[in-house]
């Protein structure tokens, strides 16, 4: 059945790719992340390069800084005000840019009107739809908590008040999160059929050929979480520290396959992209030169395509009041949006006075 819905989604969202190249203006897109820590090669290879394709259409972007949610999950809170700042500098460095596209940044927890909509929202669920949501056991696997907040349940209904505050119709997603939006586009159906108001629209999943980006393990999927990364800020040493210390196997002869040599193909493909020449062709290039060899190019590689990037991160260190600025130029427009939203909610719901 997963695996149904997939395809099906497949095949909106490429129907969906189609259009946005053809009608922007017709969009509005809510993508975001969670402020526990700083981007890496995996988040600007995976989603940032994407949402500059979107903002680039002139499409209408919302990112939204998720700090509520890292209450669900985590019970240290010290640092969610320094990494919302600090992956702020990381989307203007990376080239998001608010000031001359339509892109908005912001935390929403300073969108008191998008965080009321969760209450109704919530009365259109039943508990056996949050408790068996295949996306919410994952993550409480992987947070190895033995005591599970109320907050890590119902956090997909608040990612859907994320998404319809500003009555986003396309969310990027990856192929694990598709279960959030078949919850958030049921809540929209019920929505309006409970309360005879066609407020919302049932959001499209929007997935791109978006590479999967091992982490230095060499196993796993680069994370935050996992300390397998390499931070869009490192400094070239940084990199080529990180880098030595980079599984890989004991053949010298390096060549490109995923299936059966998959730590020395990530930094075949990291490498790839970071220098627009194939794995293959940086395989053959390297020959029998051994891991040392790959290590060496990957890092300069990366060293090389972000030189830019983190250069500019420099520079915007040096004027916090104007990132401040950025995300409370954000803050006023998503209230703006939600302010909107939750007048129809609330005059559909009969409760105006």
């Amino acid at each position: 059945m997963i695996n149904k819905s997939f395809e099906n989604a497949k095949e909106q969202s490429k129907s969906l790719e189609n259009d946005l190249y053809k009608n922007p203006q017709k969009y509005r897109v809510l993508t975001g992340d969670r402020p526990t820590g700083n981007l890496h090669l995996g988040h600007y290879f995976g989603s940032i390069i994407n949402r500059l394709k979107l903002q680039s259409l002139g499409i209408e972007t919302y990112i939204l800084l998720a700090d509520y949610q890292v209450l669900t999950d985590r019970s240290v809170f010290n640092e969610i005000s320094k990494f919302t700042y600090e992956l702020t500098l990381d989307y203007l460095a990376c080239g998001l840019d608010p000031e001359n596209y339509k892109t908005h940044i912001f935390p929403h927890s300073h969108i008191p009107e998008l965080n009321q909509l969760t209450i109704p929202f919530l009365t259109l669920v039943s508990s056996s739809e949050l408790i068996k949501n295949p996306t919410v056991k994952e993550e409480i696997t992987a947070s190895g908590l033995s005591n599970i907040n109320a907050g890590m349940y119902i956090y997909p209904v608040h990612q859907a008040a994320d998404i319809f505050f500003c009555k986003s119709n396309v969310v990027p997603v990856g192929k694990y999160q598709l279960s959030h939006i078949e919850l958030t586009r049921k809540i929209a159906k019920r929505f309006n059929t409970k309360f005879n108001k066609n407020i919302f629209t049932e959001p499209v999943a929007f997935f791109t050929d978006t590479p999967i980006i091992l982490g230095l393990d060499g196993i796993q999927k680069m994370s935050k979480s996992r300390n397998n990364s390499i931070k869009i800020k490192s400094t070239a040493d940084e990199t080529a520290k990180l880098r030595k210390s980079a599984k890989t196997d004991s053949n010298r002869y390096i060549s490109y396959d995923p299936e059966n040599r998959p730590e020395v193909s990530n930094l075949l493909k990291l490498a790839s992209l970071c220098s627009n020449k194939s794995p293959t062709d940086i395989a053959d290039k390297i020959g029998d030169q051994g891991s040392g060899k790959l290590k060496q190019l990957t890092a300069e590689a990366i060293n090389t395509y972000f030189d830019h990037i983190r250069k500019k991160r420099i520079e915007l260190e040096k004027n916090k009041d104007y990132v401040r600025d950025i995300l409370l130029k954000g803050i006023s427009k998503a209230r703006e949006i939600a302010i909107g939203t939750l007048s129809e909610v609330t005059e559909a719901m009969n409760m105006k006075i």
